[in-house]
């Protein structure tokens, strides 16, 4: 991909304007529940402050309504957080967009907070007039935040073709070169697994990825719906009967690369304390709900995991919130883990069954990307990385003359 990192850049003196990502979840007093966004964006703080640029840094948090900002949306907790961890004070500015000349008396080294970017009105839609605005503050502006590359914003996609300089920070970085090794040039065999309630959320992605790998594993209720257009029994399981002609069709067009469960985990009743049942796929009774793969299930798929080249993992494989049906989601995890493969996972139930089985430390690259990172897997064109790459082309024209 050809785009500017930060690192490429000569920020002595500069104003360096960071869209990270500090979304970060908050418990019912409104306090930080978990800071692992936060601490995943200082690199690129860091590095900035330390040649010597002047350092802004934004990002959305929750959904507020634009032109209102209340306690609930703003960004101080964040700004304190960061500057515990940074072990400095860091000054949080509240109407940065139009509030007059603070950025022009920003030194080297000195580092600010700009409030909640969605509460400004036109930062949803784009709006080029804002964008422009934003983009006279800085003298660089860095996209640090892989998480929202799907929205085309103001601070991740308009603002970045104004600015006088744009790049990507050492996250979105490290995203793209992680995602890129996975998909572009991949080593093979390329596993893909990809588990989840809905078909629907995820058929793109599924007919995108069947023509890219050599094996793709389907898991919980998506692995019910292909199943079913196999012909095989499910019970009460959750499936989307009404797009089984879709899995057909991709079961058709790619003979050989879903392999489906041989057998199953099932329960008469979706609960933490249902009694669990291990049965061949052909003798699912009409009152079971499949909430698991089977041990010769999970047999068959762990060589092709131990021999993949490449494995790119998005969703569990069952219901492994439940002790009783989670050991199919844990054993593709330790099996992820032991492989000599470079292994990419996202989205947030996959990042949760890593945690809870604690190989987090053995996966290749952990993507904070949710719908972004699926929409690349999908092959789609992501707007905020687009004009990083345009911009990218543009300077490195100028620089050969």
């Amino acid at each position: 991909m050809d785009f500017l990192r930060l690192s490429d850049v000569d920020v002595q003196g500069q104003r360096v304007f960071i869209r990270a990502d500090l979304n970060v979840p908050r418990d019912g007093d409104g306090r930080i529940s978990d800071d692992t966004r936060i601490r995943a964006s200082i690199a690129g703080i860091r590095d900035a402050l330390a040649r010597g640029g002047a350092v802004m840094v934004t990002s959305h948090l929750g959904r507020p309504v634009e032109g209102q900002l209340t306690e609930a949306d703003t960004l101080a907790p964040v700004a304190s957080r960061l500057g515990e961890l940074l072990g400095r004070d860091v000054m949080l500015i509240r109407d940065w967009v139009n509030g007059g000349t603070w950025h022009s008396g920003l030194a080297p080294g000195d580092l600010v907070m700009l409030e909640n970017c969605r509460v400004n009105p036109g930062e949803k839609a784009d709006r080029i007039e804002l964008a422009q605005q934003m983009a006279k503050l800085c003298d660089v502006y860095c996209n640090d935040a892989f998480a929202t590359t799907h929205r085309a914003e103001a601070t991740t996609h308009a603002m970045a073709r104004y600015a006088r300089i744009a790049c990507a920070g050492p996250l979105l970085t490290a995203e793209l070169d992680a995602l890129g090794r996975a998909l572009e040039s991949p080593a093979r065999p390329l596993v893909a697994i990809v588990g989840g309630a809905k078909v629907s959320t995820k058929l793109t992605l599924l007919r995108a990825l069947a023509g890219k790998v050599d094996t793709l594993v389907v898991g919980g209720g998506i692995a019910n719906t292909f199943l079913l257009a196999a012909g095989r029994r499910i019970g009460q399981s959750l499936s989307e009967p009404g797009l089984v002609g879709e899995a057909g069709s991709i079961l058709d067009a790619f003979p050989g690369k879903v392999p489906l469960p041989v057998d199953v985990v099932c329960a008469k009743r979706f609960a933490a304390d249902a009694a669990a049942s291990i049965k061949p796929i052909d003798a699912v009774e009409d009152d079971d709900l499949i909430l698991d793969i089977g041990p010769d299930s999970v047999a068959a798929l762990v060589p092709l995991i131990a021999n993949a080249g490449t494995i790119v993992w998005n969703g569990p494989i069952g219901v492994f919130e439940f002790a009783a049906f989670a050991a199919g989601t844990r054993a593709l995890a330790e099996a992820i883990a032991a492989s000599p493969a470079f292994s990419i996972a996202g989205g947030g139930d996959t990042l949760a069954a890593i945690a809870a089985f604690g190989v987090t430390d053995r996966i290749g690259y952990i993507s904070t990307g949710g719908g972004a990172f699926l929409e690349f897997l999908e092959g789609r064109k992501l707007p905020a990385i687009e004009v990083l790459e345009e911009r990218g082309r543009e300077a490195r024209e100028r620089a050969a003359g």
